[in-house]
């Protein structure tokens, strides 16, 4: 994915290692109570591979980093004060961990979930 020259050798960062910080971010972040599979097409060829983090999707073309995130909000939470904490936790941690500036985190909201309150 990603290629940095330094004086020890190249270092190479994956998309899975991108998607895991991503992942761990946007579950993390207040009000995301999981996150879901782009399409039914992807969740089926994800269920048989273990490589990818369900819920993100990373593209990374001419040095620009874009994620994008699929996720279930909890019923009762404004969504977008969910959707903008997700989007800068994601941002900070990935920018924080791999050193690559990310040029978007883009929400997508595929569902809301109601809290169980036993």
């Amino acid at each position: 994915m990603n290629k940095k020259k330094s004086k020890y050798g190249n270092i190479s960062i994956s998309h899975h290692a991108i998607a895991t910080i991503a992942y761990q971010s946007a579950l993390e972040s207040y009000g995301v109570v999981g996150l879901a599979n782009e399409s039914f097409s992807r969740g089926i060829s994800r269920f048989f591979s273990k490589d990818q983090q369900s819920g993100v999707v990373i593209n990374y073309e001419k040095g620009v980093l874009v994620i994008d995130l699929f996720v279930i909000v909890e019923y009762g939470t404004r969504i977008s004060s969910v959707a903008k904490s997700a989007a800068n936790s994601v941002k900070f941690n990935v920018e924080k961990f791999i050193g690559v500036p990310v040029n978007e985190v883009n929400v997508h909201v595929r569902g809301l979930r109601v809290s169980d309150t036993d």
